[in-house]
């Protein structure tokens, strides 16, 4: 990191306040990327943490569907935007600033401009996570972000089919390429209960753990294949708001529980070399 202070303000900024940024990718769309993301910060703020959540998925952004809320933010102040709560969460999208169902035509720069902004001018606070949930994919997004703000890491959803997994080693390649550390991999809709209890494999169950043990990469937990988590996302009361102790959560609260311990890992890891340069 060298000398801190002085030098390029172009470089990515800590954002004060918060202690931890975390991006959710996926390479793949369709693989519950998002529901990762928003049932991720809501267990990560029932088990005590300050959490913020931007919806980076400028194409199709689906948060505030699955937070409940599709109110507009304030401005305050000199352009700062204030963030929505919605179940201890605060969270800003494109979506709450350019509802309905017009796409969101945009060039690289207009993007990098939109993400400079939800992370920089959002009123955040004092936050323990900001989790980011990415486009699908590899793409100017997460250029953007690395070069707005250091990432404590990243955390790569897939489904256990090959196609998906071929897919999420990409996203993998991509964050060794812009030196953000991945803190594990994520298996959703890994298997489905049929109403007799017996288990259902439907994408390749398993498949996510292995391509994460061959890269040396921890395996972060899996989330079973469940209507009812689809359904109570287009709700608006994701499931993990039914705590730790609910059966249809708990993969998403092992989940938290690894990125916590993560994260830890890394910010400790980067404190040190911090100290010795």
């Amino acid at each position: 990191m060298g000398h801190m202070g002085h030098g390029a303000p172009q470089g990515p900024q800590r954002l004060p306040g918060i202690a931890n940024v975390i991006a959710i990718g996926s390479g793949k769309g369709g693989v519950g990327k998002t529901t990762t993301s928003v049932n991720l910060a809501i267990a990560l703020a029932k088990l005590g943490y300050r959490v913020g959540l931007v919806d980076a998925d400028i194409y199709g952004p689906n948060v505030p569907i699955m937070l409940g809320t599709q109110r507009q933010p304030n401005v305050v102040g000199e352009n700062r935007i204030e963030p929505i709560q919605a179940h201890g969460v605060k969270f800003i999208s494109i979506g709450l600033i350019s509802p309905g169902d017009k796409p969101m035509v945009m060039r690289g720069p207009m993007l990098h401009q939109i993400i400079r902004q939800f992370l920089q001018q959002v009123e955040w606070g004092e936050l323990d996570y900001l989790v980011v949930d990415l486009p699908p994919g590899t793409g100017d997004v997460v250029i953007s972000l690395v070069q707005t703000v250091p990432l404590t890491g990243a955390v790569v959803v897939s489904t256990g089919s090959s196609v998906a997994l071929q897919d999420a080693r990409k996203a993998l390649e991509m964050f060794h390429q812009v030196n953000v550390e991945v803190l594990g991999m994520v298996e959703n809709m890994s298997q489905m209960r049929m109403p007799d209890g017996t288990m259902l494999d439907v994408f390749g169950a398993g498949g996510t753990e292995q391509t994460a043990r061959q890269f040396g990469l921890p395996f972060l937990g899996s989330v079973d294949l469940d209507p009812e988590i689809r359904s109570s996302g287009d709700r608006g009361l994701p499931v993990a708001l039914g705590g730790e102790t609910s059966e249809r959560a708990k993969g998403f609260y092992e989940i938290a529980r690894n990125v916590i311990s993560r994260a830890a890992e890394v910010s400790a890891k980067s404190d040190d070399v911090l100290e010795i340069t």
